[in-house]
């Protein structure tokens, strides 16, 4: 389970922090076994991280650090992010909020109703989730279309 309640971010020289945007931000996620694997293996990646910078070790508590242990900045994660698309072969016009578009196509790809979408993208209206997404949102005919074969095809 993961528990999103507050978020930080750098400011100039310091470090903002607050509590999420709205409180129905504030929510508690199963993660998928594919996440938690991968979890589990950026802390011993973080473990040899240390080793490595020895003294220059920050111990910020963060899961995703620099190589001393201190916060990602935005460009450090989009370069980060363009090394990954660059290896998949994708080119480096990818940015990581287009993740947030890929979840949704899955999600909806996989048949889940556009209400469970929103609650797990953390839109109050199912109207958010409609209008920004709604490349990847499946159309709603097709869905129809498949249960009227299923409840004809037996």
């Amino acid at each position: 389970m993961l528990t999103w309640t507050r978020g930080r971010w750098p400011c100039g020289a310091r470090t903002g922090q607050a509590v999420t945007k709205t409180p129905k931000s504030r929510r508690t996620l199963r993660l998928a076994q594919i996440a938690v694997d991968a979890l589990r293996r950026r802390k011993a990646g973080q473990a040899a991280d240390r080793l490595k910078a020895g003294e220059m070790w920050q111990d910020t508590g963060l899961v995703f650090t620099t190589a001393i242990g201190t916060m990602l900045d935005q460009h450090n994660i989009r370069r980060g992010f363009r090394q990954i698309t660059r290896a998949a072969g994708l080119g480096d016009g990818w940015v990581p909020r287009e993740l947030r578009h890929t979840f949704v196509s899955i999600m909806s790809a996989g048949g889940v109703p556009v209400e469970e979408i929103a609650r797990l993208a953390g839109h109050q209206q199912t109207s958010t989730t409609e209008l920004v997404y709604r490349r990847e949102l499946r159309p709603v005919i097709a869905t129809g279309a498949e249960i009227m074969d299923r409840v004809f095809s037996s």
